[in-house]
């Protein structure tokens, strides 16, 4: 018996076109005799529409932007608006949210599904809400004891009110170089480097076009690492991975569009070094109640200190992203990590059909 399996992708996010990568690369890691796949498009506006079913690879991401076709209501992901608990047919067996950024990887997709009752991959509503925000998550892990760079956040009217007082504070607290980012966005995109006054008030002005609230990080002279958790209640972790950007950092276009940047897997690490990051990652993903999967990210000084940079709940995931990359050299191909997220999303969701709902 196939499985019928919903692909939601695009949204409306800086980061749609990385989205739309992203299910070109499942579908075509997909087994069509195991899955019957239904692309689910939502433009840039907003609208819901959904394609014909597909049978058989893509060449080209861009034949999933659906301009015509059936426009649907996203409550039609179920039969029924207002679900029981009881079990009843679906139009999907499970949705898998191929969503990068705000209005997808915030919990906000993963909140409609919880309401719908239906099963999908990936982190739930929790953990995707606080992954994507990097104040709460950082807050999050300053309260688990997560070792962590230094940083301070304001949202736009706080920023607004007094410029030089925030700069100043900047300079104070971080120094430079430090780094200016939207606190709900991923893909690097709007993340400036700042080493002088200047420099920081143009980050901050970057990084406002992206967010209303904007978190800057002291810099760190270290190597960053990576590494890929997976599972549920008993997580995994893969071998580490190192980036080498060629840039003056690890930038969007570094990482889609010129080829600056190396990747070396697996990262040359002691055992010692990667015991502590594998612990940490683990940690990590707890604190946050993630399910699912995670790539967590990390800088490694010179004198072995680790510290947490941050973890993405829908980390880039075609062939060449780092998260399949590291599970690759762990022993896990790429269509069977995906078969492996999918099975994931079930137990998960077969686990919390455990909870009453009727008293």
């Amino acid at each position: 018996m196939t499985t019928k399996l919903g692909l939601v992708y695009g949204g409306k996010s800086a980061e749609h076109q990385v989205s739309l990568q992203t299910a070109k690369a499942v579908i075509n890691a997909l087994d069509f005799e195991q899955y019957e796949v239904h692309p689910i498009y939502i433009t840039v506006t907003g609208r819901w529409i959904r394609g014909q079913e597909l049978t058989s690879t893509i060449e080209d991401a861009s034949l999933l932007k659906f301009e015509e076709g059936k426009e649907i209501s996203p409550t039609s992901l179920n039969q029924s608006v207002f679900p029981s608990y009881e079990s009843e047919e679906r139009p999907f067996d499970i949705i898998f949210p191929l969503l990068h950024g705000p209005n997808g990887e915030d919990g906000t997709i993963q909140g409609l599904l919880e309401m719908l009752d239906i099963p999908y991959v990936g982190n739930g509503v929790l953990a995707s809400s606080a992954g994507m925000d990097k104040v709460m998550m950082k807050n999050i892990y300053a309260h688990a004891g997560i070792r962590q760079p230094a940083y301070v956040w304001y949202t736009r009217p706080n920023y607004e009110k007094d410029t030089e007082a925030a700069c100043q504070h900047v300079e104070e607290v971080l120094g430079f170089p430090c780094f200016v980012k939207p606190a709900n966005l991923g893909s690097s995109v709007g993340i400036s480097k700042a080493s002088n006054r200047q420099e920081l008030v143009q980050a901050f002005q970057t990084a406002f076009d992206y967010d209303r609230k904007v978190i800057v990080e002291e810099g760190i002279d270290g190597r960053e690492v990576e590494i890929a958790v997976l599972g549920n209640d008993e997580p995994e972790c893969s071998v580490v991975g190192e980036i080498v950007p060629k840039a003056d950092f690890y930038d969007y276009k570094a990482k889609y569009e010129d080829n600056s940047t190396g990747l070396i897997i697996p990262a040359e690490i002691t055992d010692e070094e990667y015991e502590t990051i594998k612990a940490v990652a683990v940690q990590s993903f707890k604190a946050l109640d993630c399910s699912g999967l995670v790539r967590a990210d990390f800088f490694l000084t010179k004198d072995s200190t680790i510290l947490m940079n941050e973890v993405n709940t829908m980390p880039g995931f075609t062939p060449v992203s780092m998260f399949p990359l590291l599970w690759k050299e762990s022993g896990i191909s790429y269509p069977a990590l995906i078969e492996k997220m999918i099975r994931l999303g079930m137990e998960r969701y077969d686990e919390k059909k455990r909870i009453k709902h009727t008293f």
